[in-house]
């Protein structure tokens, strides 16, 4: 079997993958992301033992058990960038033998679930309600770089966006990922089912003026005015896109479940509810303890 270059997977002195600083022992089959390291209190409080702890830059990682689960809860800072260390760094740690350097025969999956807070692009969606993310939009390049991306693409909503949008050339080519059928099955009763786009940033790609013009001012628009069938776009993000695109080529089980905070559709925004975003984490966690 082919050994993994030293400079493609990179360990740290004590075998440990490079960002993340985990071995394979600390990690459990059932992985909770999240954004901020200072949400990650609000998860691991709920549990019973922890044991493992790591932080290193915004990657913070805690191993324990919640009601005899045991669960990873781990956080991923923002962006695509940091999605694809991420998943690809947790590949690696059950999937690879990181001694040998080669690929194990049998491939593991994980049920990686994403816990986010959003606010919806749609003035007919509820806020301080949660959104299910049944598939993700692309529009960052990340996927591009890897190979047989239109096996996993939903190339019929991609072709249906690009027509509705008149999609510009001097952008990357978006691409629709769809979340696990399975975890989608475990929450679609608690929540709103919708598209969410990840965008590669905050002000601009996301239709903020500040200070600057948008090369395309319409575009919120279009987001908004896009349905294809059942499917619409009710949210966006900087990262989804890149753990569905990855988790469907690696194997893994994966979905995004959202707190919705505000509507930026018609100004209402409330970034301090806790109380949605815990209800949103027990949700989880109980629904992990079934699986």
């Amino acid at each position: 079997m082919t050994q993994i270059h030293n400079t493609d997977l990179i360990l740290n002195s004590d075998g440990s993958v490079y960002h993340l600083c985990m071995k394979p022992e600390n990690l459990a089959d059932t992985v909770i992301l999240i954004r901020d390291p200072q949400n990650l209190n609000d998860i691991t409080k709920h549990f019973s033992t922890i044991d493992f702890s790591m932080k290193n830059r915004e990657f913070v990682s805690n191993t324990g058990h919640y009601k005899g689960k045991r669960i990873t809860v781990l956080t991923t800072g923002i962006g695509t960038s940091n999605g694809d260390i991420v998943m690809n760094e947790l590949d690696a740690l059950v999937n690879i033998d990181l001694k040998k350097r080669e690929q194990f025969q049998v491939q593991k999956p994980l049920k990686i679930i994403r816990i986010a807070t959003t606010a919806s692009i749609q003035i007919d969606l509820p806020t301080k309600r949660f959104c299910l993310s049944t598939h993700a939009i692309s529009f960052d390049n990340i996927m591009h770089f890897y190979g047989d991306v239109d096996r996993i693409a939903d190339l019929s909503l991609t072709k249906a966006f690009m027509l509705h949008t008149q999609w510009p050339d001097f952008l990357s080519t978006p691409y629709f990922f769809k979340g696990s059928s399975f975890l989608i099955s475990k929450f679609r009763s608690h929540a709103i089912s919708g598209i969410i786009a990840t965008v590669p940033g905050f002000f601009g790609p996301q239709g903020r003026v500040l200070r600057l013009g948008l090369a395309n001012p319409v575009m919120l628009n279009k987001l908004q005015d896009f349905q294809f069938e059942e499917h619409r776009i009710f949210n966006i993000d900087m990262e989804t896109s890149v753990y569905y695109g990855l988790g469907s080529l690696m194997g893994h089980e994966l979905i995004t479940i959202s707190a919705i905070f505000g509507n930026n559709a018609n100004g209402d925004v409330n970034l301090n509810n806790n109380t949605l975003l815990d209800s949103l984490i027990k949700l989880v966690l109980e629904t992990i303890v079934n699986l």
